[in-house]
């Protein structure tokens, strides 16, 4: 199972993960709107600016602090590990 750290730790499963997108345009700022209004945002920021924006295949939509660049990465990196496990 690969495992990304989405920050101050906070862990996702990145079998489940879609899309790691940016919080600033008009669009994802609507469909995280959507989500909570629904009750299927998981706010992993601690406080602080969201930075990224995951979205699963179940429709939850988790908000980060940290980049999504950053988290991009971890994600690439757990891939290669987990490919290396198998």
């Amino acid at each position: 199972m690969k495992l990304i750290n989405v920050g101050f730790g906070n862990i996702v499963s990145g079998a489940r993960v879609i899309a790691i997108v940016s919080p600033d345009s008009a669009p994802i700022k609507r469909i995280v709107q959507e989500a909570k209004e629904r009750g299927m945002v998981i706010d992993a920021t601690c406080g602080r600016r969201t930075r990224s924006v995951i979205v699963t295949d179940s429709d939850h939509i988790i908000l980060s602090a940290i980049q999504t660049e950053t988290i991009a990465g971890r994600a690439e990196q757990s891939g290669e590990d987990g490919d290396k496990d198998e």
